[in-house]
């Protein structure tokens, strides 16, 4: 009886998903299918299991991390480091392009945010490129295409929501973040270079920028990009847990942003705007879905779940390339923290049967939840870029074919080389 009423929960809640209803909403309308149809369950554990799934300790980082995101786009830093991008990779074959995968990169340990990354270049960098004769389409994909990089570098909003869920250390998730992200952007520049010889996109300058303009760069760059040190840091010598350094990355942005000179008391209070209401956002999906992680626990759906699939599934690669197809599929529908809310409490247990470490399994997901950020047809990132660039969805996913290819490749190597990982987390700790 149980288990068929989650299974019409289940499918109650993917039919609002596929309706575009909010995501919230939908998690919502499974876990109220469920206690509708289930005697004896009291409907007050719905608001009890919302409010306790949001009261998580750990979850404070993420309205901190979102703040110090807003604060350094306000206070300039965005600038300060695409100059310093730009004389890293402006000799390069496609050289815009170039700037636009390293910004994504070195913008990912500063906002933390994919679509904040993904709507600022396309507003900044997208318009530049076309004027330099670059395709809009082109343009477009590598905006989005690169903004998956985000959430991979530390702080990724991301890996604090994974870390509450599946009880794994924080801080290590922001270390072993590095590896996927440094594969990705070296892996990314070095198709955006092959394509843009292929098709005569020009670099910015011909020879690499003189050394007193370099030393420019890099002055002006240098405070803000102490900030992913300075959280690291703090967070592996017992300084302030991964929390606190949300905090600590509001105060330094505010730091930024007053000796900068570009930031003001208005844009103070429009940066708290704009926290609440992201915070907000992730919140009401995090709640609800939490609501449904309850439903599962109490049927033991992950413990019959883990007993089915070890009991087909005896090598613990295959199980990862089914995890792999399977959140991607996921992926192209459903968004990211909704998906990981409610399936990583399915999968974690199974990947620790199967002797997989926590850290390598989590980076596996987290990659795969950015993945289906770019696919059709429910692609958040697709349609932001989208939606400020003009571009058609259809030239954007015929456009975006090889760089498909690439993530697929990279997903390849993360699987199975979990040193990309957990390499640098082991010589951290």
């Amino acid at each position: 009886m149980g288990i068929s009423v989650v299974g019409l929960a289940a499918i109650v809640m993917l039919a609002f998903l596929f309706l575009k209803v909010p995501v919230f909403i939908s998690v919502f309308a499974g876990s109220i299918t469920y206690f509708a149809l289930t005697p004896n369950v009291p409907t007050q554990i719905i608001a009890q299991r919302v409010i306790a799934g949001i009261e998580s300790i750990p979850l404070l980082a993420v309205p901190f991390f979102i703040c110090a995101g807003v604060y350094m786009n306000y206070s300039g830093v965005t600038k300060r480091v695409m100059n310093f991008a730009e004389a890293l990779t402006g000799h390069m074959n496609g050289g815009l392009a170039q700037v636009n995968v390293l910004l994504s990169t070195l913008m990912g340990g500063l906002s933390g945010s994919n679509l904040a990354d993904a709507a600022m270049q396309s507003k900044m960098l997208v318009p530049e490129m076309e004027r330099k004769g670059f395709s809009k389409e082109f343009s477009s994909v590598v905006t989005a295409a690169s903004a998956m990089i985000t959430p991979l570098i530390p702080p990724g909003i991301a890996m604090i929501i994974y870390g509450s869920i599946a009880n794994v250390s924080i801080g290590k998730l922001f270390i072993a973040g590095i590896g996927p992200g440094v594969l990705l952007c070296l892996s990314m520049m070095i198709l955006v270079s092959v394509i843009s010889k292929k098709r005569g996109y020009k670099p910015v300058r011909e020879k690499f920028i003189a050394p007193r303009e370099f030393m420019s760069a890099v002055k002006g760059a240098a405070l803000p990009l102490l900030l992913p040190i300075i959280i690291i840091g703090g967070i592996r010598i017992g300084m302030f847990t991964p929390t606190e350094a949300g905090a600590v990355a509001i105060v330094y942005s505010l730091f930024l942003g007053f000796m900068y000179r570009e930031m003001g008391f208005k844009d103070v209070v429009n940066g708290l705007k704009e926290t609440v209401a992201s915070t907000a956002s992730i919140m009401l999906i995090v709640g609800a879905a939490s609501a449904f992680a309850w439903i599962l626990t109490k049927e033991r759906i992950p413990q019959q779940v883990t007993e089915m699939i070890v009991g087909m599934i005896s090598n613990k690669y295959i199980f990862l390339m089914a995890v792999n197809v399977f959140l991607i599929f996921v992926g192209m529908f459903i968004e990211g923290n909704a998906s990981m809310i409610v399936l990583v409490p399915l999968l974690a247990p199974v990947a620790a049967a199967y002797g997989i470490n926590e850290i390598h399994f989590a980076m596996v997901f987290i990659f795969n939840s950015a993945i289906g950020c770019i696919t059709p047809p429910m692609g958040t990132l697709m349609f932001v870029t989208c939606g400020i660039t003009k571009c058609k969805i259809k030239t954007f996913i015929k456009e975006a074919i090889p760089f498909y290819i690439l993530l697929f490749v990279c997903l390849i190597l993360l699987t199975f080389f979990p040193v990309f990982s957990t390499g640098i987390v082991n010589l951290f700790y």
